[in-house]
């Protein structure tokens, strides 16, 4: 890897032949393999470089492959980034919420609460950064898609595109794993439910649905992602 590179925990351990194991919600059996996400960027700084690190590699897996899964011009959004508490771009009219992150269709763009980024990364590590960011890259992907393609679980959907995202980059050399220890995001999201307003179920899911959607998407890619 190039120096410079930095060690997260692991946002899942995704249900992959020989090389990763499948997910479980908290208080189910320990997983056989675990993985440490290793990504090629500067690894010192805290939260505000593993955003960055984690942009590139969503875009560049999205770069390198939209156009050869749907046929037509992809077009990066434009990354608002952080903000602070209630001082974030409004959306259609609508403020950002403190503790949250999301997708604006009407702007095409993404923007995050930089306090929900540090609480996460403190907690968590560099793999809350990177699964925030894959899934609303997600929901600017479900914007570029035909609509009978995006689901009407457009969270779960999202979390599925983040799964087929990461694996991607992986396979792509954007970043890649190495054996070693993870925190689960099964327990993460278990953890942090409805503790914020980004890890409410009502909007999102109970963590085993969303565990299922990563795994479902980094198991077997992009299309099994697209509603039918």
């Amino acid at each position: 890897m190039r120096t410079g590179a930095i060690t997260v925990a692991v946002l899942v351990c995704l249900l992959l032949p020989t090389q990763w194991a499948a997910l479980g919600p908290t208080g189910s059996s320990p997983v056989p393999a675990r993985v440490r996400l290793v990504v090629a960027a500067p690894g010192v700084g805290g939260a505000t470089k593993a955003e960055r690190a984690a942009v590139a590699a969503v875009d560049g897996f999205w770069r390198r492959h939209f156009t050869e899964l749907f046929g037509k011009p992809y077009r990066s959004p434009r990354v608002a980034g952080g903000y602070h508490g209630s001082g974030g771009p409004t959306c259609g009219g609508q403020p950002a919420l403190p503790f949250n992150a999301f997708y604006c269709p009407a702007q095409d763009f993404l923007a995050w609460d930089e306090n929900l980024m540090n609480a996460g990364y403190q907690r968590v590590g560099d793999a809350w950064i990177y699964l925030i960011v894959a899934h609303e890259w997600g929901h600017a992907i479900q914007f570029r898609l035909n609509r009978y393609l995006v689901s009407v679980a457009a969270e779960l959907q999202a979390d599925c595109l983040a799964g087929a995202t990461l694996t991607g980059a992986q396979r792509d050399g954007l970043i890649r794993l190495q054996p070693g220890d993870n925190q689960e995001l099964g327990a993460t999201l278990t953890s942090l439910s409805d503790t914020y307003p980004w890890t409410s179920q009502r909007d999102h899911g109970d963590g085993a649905q969303r565990i299922a959607s990563f795994n479902l998407g980094g198991q077997r890619g992009v299309q099994a992602c697209l509603a039918r």
